[in-house]
């Protein structure tokens, strides 16, 4: 059974879109903190969709969290695979603005676990300022 989706991918592109353009224009700072808080959990949902499963965990707060990657299910306590950066730093990823490697490198990701590594699933959606169904 696929995940169920809180976000309207209509929505989440708008707010997607949003993202971008203002990060292109230099005004990422200005955008409401609705929108960006949309543009992460409908990326985290894609995430889900797109690589299901319940071995890895990644956090973006306060936006939200989310289980994803096949492999062993993790049940109780801390995951073994985890994965925790901010909002600008997931949505550059999940738009391909930033490599996963750049991402570890510079210390804006935290990963943890052997499975905790996004490079083979990233990006979750091409080319910000450009979305459209």
């Amino acid at each position: 059974m696929p995940p169920r989706r809180r976000i309207d991918p209509s929505d989440g592109l708008a707010a997607l879109g949003r993202w971008a353009a203002g990060r292109d224009g230099g005004a990422d700072g200005d955008l409401p903190a609705t929108v960006v808080r949309t543009a992460v959990r409908f990326t985290l949902e894609e995430l889900a969709v797109s690589s299901p499963g319940n071995s890895v965990e990644v956090r973006v707060p306060p936006a939200g969290a989310v289980q994803a990657i096949a492999g062993p299910r993790h049940t109780r306590g801390t995951p073994p695979n985890v994965i925790e950066t901010d909002q600008e730093t997931w949505l550059a990823l999940a738009t391909g603005v930033l490599t996963w490697e750049e991402a570890v490198a510079s210390g804006r990701v935290h990963a943890s676990g052997i499975r905790a590594d996004l490079s083979p699933v990233l990006p979750l959606v091409r080319h910000p300022g450009r979305f459209a169904r």
